[in-house]
Order: structure tokens, then sequence, then C-alpha cells
């Protein structure tokens, strides 16, 4: 007689799948990654205009929306 280990299926066959899903996962998830970081790089070289460092300067509260629609109106 011979002992195959669990089930007589044997711990290579359970092992297989295991080992599959977990190399499918991180091909997965570095393709993922990849696109993310291309996704952020064409975003950064994108040049702001002068409007959307205006909006963002009165996003974060560094001037208020009298200040906001003043210098909105000498851009445009």
């Amino acid at each position: 007689m011979h002992y195959h280990g669990f089930g007589g299926m044997g711990l290579g066959m359970g092992l297989g799948w295991i080992i599959g899903i977990v190399v499918l996962a991180v091909v997965i998830w570095l393709l993922v990654r990849t696109v993310s970081q291309q996704n952020n790089q064409i975003d950064s070289r994108r040049e702001k205009t002068a409007l959307d460092i205006l909006k963002e300067r009165y996003a974060r509260g560094e001037i208020d929306k009298s200040e906001f629609e003043e210098k909105k109106k000498d851009l445009s």
C-alpha cells in the first residue's frame, strides 16, 4: 500500500493550486501597480494653468472667496 497524504490526493496537488493562485495574485498586483504609476506620471507631467493653481490655493484655504474671484477676473 502506498500512502498519498490527505484523502489519497497527495499534498502536491493541493499545494499546486495554492501556488498557482498566489502567482496569479502577484501578477495581477504588479499589473495594477504599474498602470497606477503610469497614470500618476501622466498626471504629474501635465502643466498646471494659473487657474488650476488658483483653485488649489482656494481649496487649501490660502485665499478667501473674494480674493479668489478677484484673481480669477484678472486671469480672464
